[in-house]
């Protein structure tokens, strides 16, 4: 009987480590869906926003989305050796380019954004190694002395 308990608990602690896992993947593929683009360009916002279907939890238009101009092998390090820590978040040790899309107007399902162009260190939040939540860019002061 006590082998059968503790085989019991042996597969009900694998499958909670293995439901966080999936949540932390899905999360993470969320995250490249919405906020990675190498390709990205300031004119394509309004296309490739509604390509990727990235919107509020509620079906809106989010007010601003951040692309990073980078691939995932050079984002997910920021998780480890190429960041440091930010209050709660990671803040990247180098500047990336990015496109930041503000929204200009409409509706759900026919949002219209405005991108510029910017290089910026960024800020995520990590979990288990990866990076789930983009929550800024950080502006790069110049020293001109």
């Amino acid at each position: 009987m006590e082998i059968m308990k503790s085989h019991a608990f042996v597969l009900l602690l694998s499958a909670t480590v293995l439901c966080v896992n999936a949540n932390i993947t899905e999360r993470y593929q969320k995250f490249i869906n919405q906020h990675i683009f190498q390709r990205m360009s300031v004119d394509r916002c309004t296309s490739v926003i509604a390509s990727r279907r990235i919107k509020t939890a509620d079906n809106e238009c989010k007010e601003t989305n951040t692309f990073i101009r980078a691939t995932t092998g050079l984002v997910k390090p920021i998780c480890d050796r190429a960041g440091e820590p930010y209050g709660e978040m990671t803040k990247s040790t180098k500047p990336f380019d990015i496109v930041v899309c503000k929204l200009k107007g409409g509706r759900p399902g026919h949002c219209e954004y405005r991108g510029n162009s910017y290089t910026r260190k960024i800020a995520i939040r990590c979990e288990q190694g990866l990076p789930v939540h983009f929550d800024r860019d950080i502006y790069l002061l110049v020293n001109t002395s």
